[in-house]
């Protein structure tokens, strides 16, 4: 059974010059639940020996590992599963390519798609972004937060786990599992951070305290 307090999302240009790998370490050394290669505008190339490296990591670890969009690197990787946006291949092609036991994750912002994406088989869900965030491109990000109260709707609507994203850290991310998540995905919050591991420990209280009645 898979926790989900806290997922890493990589991303070696938020992470203050150091190298992913050395963040991906100290996020495990902290506890983290789950870590998504990310990685946007590095050569898919790249991505894959990268990859192979954090595949060792999280293996030796026993944290699952997930690709961000390409299918084919995580199976080129032998990944834990995908987590695809709206401009990626459908949950259920992804299912078939990577199999039953594969994590297949989507992201959505609505509740009407958070039910289409259970609906196909999808695994978790990623919602947000809760708070603005600037680690979307050309998204304006008032218009972009979606807030507290859809967030509750979205984990009203599905049976599935919910994890927050979007400007979440360790001071608001309590009231993201309060809401209803079953965790928070994060980038800068650890890979900005000075001490990552710290960060992760950090984020696993305050998801936890957001949880308790």
């Amino acid at each position: 059974m898979t926790d989900w307090d806290v997922y890493l999302v990589t991303q070696a240009g938020r992470s203050e010059g150091r190298e992913t790998r050395a963040i991906v370490r100290k996020a495990i050394e902290g506890g983290v639940d789950i870590v998504q290669l990310r990685e946007k505008g590095v050569p898919a190339r790249d991505r894959y020996h990268l990859g192979r490296e954090l595949r060792a990591l999280t293996r030796d670890a026993g944290v699952p590992l997930i690709v961000n969009d390409r299918v084919d690197i995580a199976q080129a990787i032998d990944a834990d599963g995908v987590h695809l946006g709206d401009e990626d291949l459908p949950v259920r092609v992804a299912r078939e390519l990577l199999g039953e036991e594969a994590i297949v994750g989507r992201s959505v912002s609505f509740v009407e798609d958070a039910r289409e994406a259970e609906r196909f088989g999808a695994d978790y869900l990623g919602v947000g972004a809760i708070y603005p965030t600037d680690s979307k491109d050309d998204i304006d990000d008032d218009e972009y937060a979606i807030g507290l109260e859809r967030l509750e709707a979205i984990c009203e609507a599905v049976d599935i786990p919910v994890v927050g994203i979007g400007g979440v850290d360790a001071d608001n991310a309590g009231d993201v599992a309060a809401a209803g998540a079953d965790g928070v995905a994060v980038i800068s919050a650890i890979t900005g951070a000075a001490d990552p591991a710290a960060a992760t420990r950090e984020l696993g209280e305050a998801v936890r305290a957001g949880r308790s009645p």
